[in-house]
């Protein structure tokens, strides 16, 4: 039970990087206070997403492979988060001036690069801690205890470092203040992370030397490419959740934006945005977990697309902010839900013997077009002026995304 919850704990310590950086504080200071202009900022914040996605979606499945053959989960969760914890720190030197843009744009791809690879190796480790039948629950419980932990760092945040009397009391020259949450964020996440490598047991060594566990990962996935039709079922999941975890992507790099350009939040209330966000999203994944147990993860993730359509759609089309706050925090509910279930579907369906290289596979299929919606959204609100149609992108991904899930069976046979 201990190294079961040692690994839920990654999921607190990583859920900051999303949080604080992708989402409500650093993307919304890096739009509103260090590019030209918002509009401009948006477009920059959606190329580096997509240009960040695009090297995610070709290494991800390499590094699952190499994994495989090497056997060992460890030493490369532990490279990729001191990567991620290294930018996040970095982020701390972005003034607000636009001398500062490449240079912010650098070290949020880096740590957004970082931070995605982890989850490869971190979300391949749940199969083997748990039975196939609690797999549905413990993941949904990783993902609700991530978004508690971005909950505490985001009211930290909020109330010890962004607000004008703030427990440190951070000076607000030169934005300091918001600088500042990008190291704690940076050691946050390296405290957290701590539990997993000292007491989740890893994945013995095959013993297979690097150099020939690359080369071996090579033949494997050009073998599994030409063999797609064995696991034919998985391929198709795979092709909906690309679409639909676009969406998510585009969500998670524009929420803040959109919400400081198009109704006019300031800093604190974003963040507040953020803790309510965080809360509904926690209890859904959390609550949801059962149900993925229960009534199975396909079900789950249809119920929950079609719960983030219905208020991804109001939320484009209304005016008022105490709207967007109830729709808002209403779509954060299912956003959870979709994320944890797709986890739990491919943890119950891969081949143990292929197991990493499904989950690289599955970072690819969540990055390898993710830049799609960002450039769709970035470009369209620099074409248009308008948030608002760049955002309606989203909405049609999760619309694609839940007719591919309907061709989904909902029980796989391992061994087809």
């Amino acid at each position: 039970m201990r190294a079961l919850w040692s690994w839920a704990l990654y999921d607190w310590a990583n859920s900051g990087f999303a949080a604080l950086v992708q989402t409500f504080v650093f993307a919304a200071y890096f739009a509103r206070a260090v590019a030209e202009n918002e509009t401009l900022g948006t477009a920059q914040w959606g190329a580096m997403i997509g240009v960040a996605g695009l090297t995610i979606g070709l290494g991800g499945p390499v590094l699952g492979a190499i994994a495989d053959r090497s056997g060992r989960r460890k030493p490369w969760l532990a490279l990729f988060t001191a990567l991620c914890i290294g930018a996040t720190g970095l982020l701390w030197f972005v003034q607000p001036d636009v001398s500062f843009v490449w240079l912010a744009l650098i070290l949020a791809g880096i740590g957004t690069v970082g931070s995605e690879y982890t989850m490869i190796f971190y979300n391949a480790m749940l199969p083997g801690l748990t039975s196939r039948k609690t797999v549905g629950r413990w993941s949904g419980w990783g993902w609700g205890l991530g978004y508690a932990g971005g909950l505490v760092l985001l009211i930290i945040a909020l109330y010890g470092f962004v607000e004008p009397d703030g427990w440190f009391g951070i000076p607000r020259e030169g934005a300091m203040h918001v600088r500042a949450v990008m190291p704690l964020t940076a050691v946050w996440y390296l405290i957290f992370c701590l539990p997993l490598f000292f007491f989740t047991p890893d994945s013995p060594s095959t013993g297979i030397p690097l150099g020939k566990a690359i080369g071996e990962a090579f033949t494997q996935l050009r073998d599994s490419f030409r063999e797609i039709r064995k696991y034919r079922d998985i391929a198709v999941f795979l092709l909906a959740r690309m679409l639909y975890n676009d969406g998510l992507t585009t969500i998670f790099a524009f929420g803040g934006i959109y919400a400081a350009g198009t109704f006019g939040m300031g800093p604190s209330e974003i963040i507040l945005f953020g803790i309510g966000l965080n809360v509904t999203a926690g209890l859904g994944a959390a609550a949801f977990a059962w149900l993925d147990d229960h009534l199975g993860p396909r079900k789950t993730i249809v119920i929950s697309l079609i719960g983030l359509i219905v208020p991804s759609t109001v939320i484009l089309l209304i005016e008022s902010k105490m709207l967007f706050w109830i729709f808002g925090l209403g779509l954060g509910i299912f956003v959870g839900p979709v994320q944890a279930s797709s986890r739990s579907y491919l943890a119950r369906v891969a081949p143990a013997e292929v197991r990493n290289e499904m989950f690289g596979l599955f970072a690819m299929s969540g990055k390898m077009t993710s830049f799609i919606g960002p450039f769709m959204v970035g470009w369209l609100t620099l074409v248009t002026g308008s948030q608002r149609i760049g955002m309606a992108s989203v909405v049609v991904l999760f619309i694609l995304g839940l007719i591919g899930m309907f061709f989904v069976p909902a029980a796989i046979n391992k061994t087809k």
